[in-house]
């Protein structure tokens, strides 16, 4: 008689800690819906100052983006960002495949970029982190 109220007991407490893991990653979802849904509409607007505040401060830090680079990405007008698939990897970073469209204001030149954008959840700030900085238009050039 006594396994079976352990085994109750066991399972009580097992069912009032699901609830509560399920609730963060719910929050978790929506917070990573909204982050994203920030940075893709910056992009789209062509607000690059705007989509650097949701990257990752520690990449902010190691890869400093210019007046000069700031200057680039104005020039261009975003004409399209189609959203792909995501996943998430083992190390609970979201990746997410977009495609960028866009079109030099001076030279009216179009191009196209396939990117993959990478979110990492900062526990201490309780958000998602857009983490590999803006698309490259230039492909390193």
């Amino acid at each position: 008689m006594r396994m079976p109220a352990i085994l109750l007991l066991a399972l009580a407490a097992l069912l009032a800690v699901l609830p509560a893991h399920a609730r963060g990653s719910r929050v978790q979802a929506a917070k990573l819906e909204q982050a994203q849904t920030l940075f893709a509409s910056a992009v789209r607007w062509s607000d690059y100052e705007a989509a650097l505040q949701q990257v990752d401060p520690a990449w902010r830090e190691a890869n400093p983006v210019s007046d000069l680079q700031l200057e680039r990405y104005r020039q261009l007008q975003v004409t399209s960002y189609r959203e792909g698939g995501s996943a998430m990897l083992a190390d609970g970073t979201v990746v997410r495949d977009v495609e960028v469209g866009a079109i030099n204001r001076h030279t009216q030149a179009e191009r196209t970029v396939r990117w993959r954008e990478q979110w990492r959840w900062d526990p201490e700030a309780k958000r998602w982190w857009q983490a590999n900085g803006l698309p490259d238009f230039w492909d390193g050039h």
